[in-house]
């Protein structure tokens, strides 16, 4: 991390505005790592409201080569292709089929509900989940009909 990027944050987390977002700030430090690679290809999609799919490209893989979890609220995919075209002759190999880690940052209100492989498309299917004590509701301002003064 840069001596800028270092006093920014630093700022923030000093500032009474973003009580609370250290976690975040981690979680979005540690992830700029991580994902440096942009295999597989993949597609972020908001399919409603509330629902989101996450589709990735992966031609020649099957359901056995795919490691899928979710952890602190981060959804890592992972794949190992092994050895099985070593006595493949390939004249030209463009169908890219290599091992790969991909990892999500979820927010704590997206749950995961289901994964699918369909013709070298791996979709997963996110909805978001907002409790009801997080929803916006509207607050009522009661009358009284005389101030309360205070006594000592």
């Amino acid at each position: 991390m840069n001596t800028t990027t270092r006093t920014f944050t630093t700022d923030l987390l000093n500032d009474p505005f973003f009580v609370g977002f250290d976690r975040m700030f981690d979680r979005m430090h540690s992830m700029n790592r991580v994902n440096t690679s942009n295999y597989p290809p993949y597609n972020l999609i908001k399919t409603g409201e509330d629902t989101y799919l996450i589709e990735l490209a992966v031609a020649g893989f099957d359901e056995d080569d795919f490691d899928i979890e979710i952890h602190d609220g981060v959804l890592t995919i992972k794949a190992d292709v092994g050895d099985s075209d070593l006595d493949t002759n390939y004249i030209h190999k463009g169908i890219a089929a290599r091992s790969f880690e991909r990892k999500f940052t979820l927010a704590d209100t997206i749950q995961v509900e289901a994964v699918h492989l369909n013709q070298g498309m791996l979709t997963v299917s996110l909805l978001n989940v907002i409790p009801d004590e997080k929803k916006p509701r509207k607050l009522s301002i009661t009358k009284s009909s005389e101030p309360e003064l205070l006594t000592e």
